[in-house]
């Protein structure tokens, strides 16, 4: 019979382990390949505790290797690598999100050491010492989140710990997802009235006009073509984008690409109201006087609308920079005029060409009522995107209600 096994204090030690000659406890097993593997404790009870999570590992089919070899970085690039169906500008997103917050912090670690803990703390330290705001929490749980659950269907781990991880932050932080503020009318009004006949930004006019006027994203104003705008019907067909991907995951010189709507919601007609005709008939005479056309030819696509000076498409980068300019120089000449009539100025907010988008379609929940439609012109694809912004519209107008009765309502 087999001499059993002992360590210093007397305790039998069982088949695979063993203490090595510096103290440490030792356990050997084969993996499901037949390799070798080997587990290391500082004491007798911290290693069985080991041994168990590796057999249970075993008996469930969990590939406990794999998980203590990659880093989330590994799994994340192979769950982009499966993701060839994203539209370009969100691919492109995805990326960028990740490797400006991720990557090189929580995403440097082996996916087996990061649990629900972790990943909390990281939002939370995101959020309260990088000032992110939960919006954008929100978007790299969306990125990172699959990126575990197909792990977790690998049997690589055996749980996602990103799961249900944004109600806890909400409960601990009291973050709300940051609203886009529409411009109020009286902004608005401000705003374009600012521009017209402005020796500097006349010419933007048209174009915030088309923004405020249609609701449209920055990329969709960028890929209109004047085929697009069908003018005898007063219509403007949306069916593509264009995609502005720069940086270093773009290994190519192009940085320009048409994409097509991510759903089916995205394609759609958008009525064509008189103030817009005129900004497309304002945006044709000026491109005829100045000599500007259209030099762009993307993935085939050409003769587009908005152009910049060399005959180029904007994109959002110009845009939003052209609109920072205007909003500085609005806000610097009423400052001045107030001060000379002593009055209190009516500044504009800082905001981008998404709020004019935000704007439009809260001018319209004011004036429209069915859902259905304003979800159709927006191209939500989710009906309660459609109703939330509704909701923010309504709150309003019930406040500015009740303000209203409260002049005229005599309780005692």
């Amino acid at each position: 019979m087999a001499k059993s096994r002992k360590d210093s204090k007397g305790r039998v030690l069982r088949k695979g382990e063993t203490v090595r000659t510096n103290g440490m406890y030792q356990y050997a097993y084969n993996d499901k390949y037949g390799k070798r593997q080997y587990i290391y404790a500082k004491d007798l009870v911290t290693l069985r505790q080991k041994e168990e999570e590796v057999l249970r590992d075993r008996l469930d089919g969990i590939d406990s290797l794999t998980a203590k070899n990659q880093s989330l970085n590994e799994i994340f690039d192979k769950y982009m690598a499966t993701r060839k169906d994203l539209a370009a500008r969100t691919y492109a997103g995805y990326l960028y999100q990740y490797n400006l917050h991720v990557r090189q912090t929580i995403g440097k670690r082996k996916i087996k050491d990061i649990k629900y803990s972790d990943i909390l703390y990281f939002y939370k330290v995101l959020m309260e010492e990088h000032n992110l705001s939960y919006g954008t929490i929100e978007h790299l749980q969306r990125e990172i989140h699959p990126a575990f659950e197909m792990a977790v269907r690998d049997c690589i781990i055996r749980t996602n710990p990103t799961h249900k991880v944004l109600g806890q932050l909400k409960k601990q932080t009291g973050a709300k997802r940051g609203v886009r503020n529409a411009l109020t009318p009286e902004q608005q009004k401000a705003f374009l009235q600012f521009m017209d006949g402005h020796p500097v930004y006349a010419h933007w006019k048209p174009i915030f006009t088309f923004f405020i006027g249609t609701g449209v994203r920055v990329g969709e104003l960028s890929g209109l073509r004047w085929c697009d705008i069908d003018f005898e019907n007063g219509f403007i067909t949306v069916d593509h984008a264009v995609v502005y991907f720069a940086g270093k995951m773009n290994k190519t010189g192009k940085r320009l690409y048409i994409s097509t709507p991510k759903t089916e919601a995205g394609i759609r007609k958008i009525p064509l109201v008189k103030e817009v005709r005129k900004a497309l008939e304002e945006i044709k005479e000026y491109q005829l006087e100045n000599g500007v056309f259209c030099k762009s030819d993307i993935d085939g696509y050409t003769d587009f609308i908005f152009l910049n000076r060399f005959g180029n498409v904007f994109i959002q980068p110009d845009l939003d920079r052209a609109l920072g300019r205007i909003i500085d120089a609005y806000n610097n000449t009423e400052l001045h005029n107030a001060a000379l009539k002593k009055r209190e100025a009516m500044l504009l907010p800082n905001f981008t060409c998404h709020s004019l988008r935000h704007t439009f379609c809260a001018r319209f929940c004011e004036l429209e009522s069915n859902l259905k439609v304003i979800q159709s012109v927006m191209g939500h694809v989710d009906i309660g995107t459609t109703m939330n912004i509704y909701a923010e519209v309504s709150e309003a107008r019930k406040k500015q209600s009740m303000e209203a009765l409260s002049e005229k309502m005599v309780l005692f």
